[in-house]
């Protein structure tokens, strides 16, 4: 395994795992047509939300914000699952998201070389 693969964190313990993560999950599955990445993003934050999945929320919240998901979005999308996935699950979301929008925007502050403190916005 080469490059990105073998920097993965699960690459030393399942290095097959990682290999059909990015080959079959990503290089496939989220290229299909059939629906946006959008709307894969938030079809899979809602079972990542609804089933407590929190240890794989925050980089799925940082790939729908690259998909053009917005955080009022991501958090109203959190409320209403507050009603179908549990208010313990909705609750540990907020702390998720709350995170990954403050790395998100650091991290796209850092590219296009703005203060952290100032965010981008859309034109």
């Amino acid at each position: 395994m080469a490059g990105a693969l073998s920097d993965h964190p699960a690459a030393g313990v399942s290095p097959h795992l990682v290999e059909l993560t990015q080959d079959v999950l990503f290089g496939d599955v989220w290229e299909r047509p059939e629906l946006s990445k959008r709307d894969r993003s938030i079809a899979t934050l809602a079972v990542l939300i609804a089933k407590f999945r929190t240890d794989e929320l925050g980089s799925h919240i940082h790939r729908a914000l690259d998909n053009g998901v917005t955080e009022a979005e991501i958090g109203e999308l959190i409320c209403h699952l507050a009603f179908y996935g549990g208010w313990p699950a909705a609750a540990s979301a907020v702390n998720v998201a709350q995170q990954a929008f403050e790395e998100h925007a650091a991290r796209s502050s850092a590219t296009f070389g703005i203060m952290p403190s100032i965010k981008a916005t859309s034109a």
